[in-house]
């Protein structure tokens, strides 16, 4: 029996979340994430870059992909991530069954202010579960790339920043990001 295929509209962009099964762990160690974005960046070439990773962070359970799509099916992309990602997970911890608990989940931006605050909730997601003080210091997320302290490679984030004036963008951007910690709005998930 096969999956009904998802709905998805061309040139817009989701929020991509997907959680290992039964909440399981599905990075394991820093090599498990290296080699999940080596995927994602495989993955981009391979579709000829028809979908551009706005944000992302990888959690030890779960990930989240904020995504511009285009012409192609959202599926096309972050299926051969995961099936790619298991067969290596599989491989390396000799594990059976499912990584992944159930299918990805989908939520569509529908505005500039919906997109600045799911680009600012992916990024404190290791604030808010208590893995690190700053969003700066959690390795495996997009948010260094957007501060100026990483190379982007993974992702493009000048849709994001043009938000905010051209001269400090990214200084704008933190200070945005990190006034959602002061005002206790991670909880709430603003």
């Amino acid at each position: 029996m096969s999956n009904k295929k998802r709905n998805w509209y061309p040139e817009t962009v989701m929020h991509i979340t997907a959680r290992g099964n039964h909440r399981n762990d599905i990075f394991r160690d820093p090599e498990d994430f290296q080699v999940y974005s080596a995927f994602m960046v495989e993955a981009m070439e391979h579709l000829q870059e028809k979908f551009i990773i706005l944000s992302y962070c990888l959690m030890d359970n779960h990930v989240h992909i904020l995504v511009k799509t285009g012409d192609m099916h959202i599926g096309n992309l972050i299926s051969r991530i995961h099936s790619i990602y298991t067969r290596f997970f599989n491989n390396k911890y000799n594990y059976l069954g499912h990584l992944f608990q159930d299918r990805y989940h989908i939520e569509l931006v529908e505005d500039d202010a919906q997109l600045l605050s799911t680009s600012r909730y992916i990024h404190l997601n290791p604030v808010k579960a208590k893995m690190v003080e700053n969003p700066q210091d959690y390795e495996w997320s997009s948010y260094s790339i957007y501060i100026g302290l990483k190379e982007e490679k993974i992702i493009e984030s000048e849709r994001i920043l043009s938000y905010f004036k051209r001269e400090n963008a990214r200084e704008s951007y933190r200070c945005f990001v990190e006034s959602a910690m002061k005002k206790n709005e991670i909880e709430k998930g603003e």
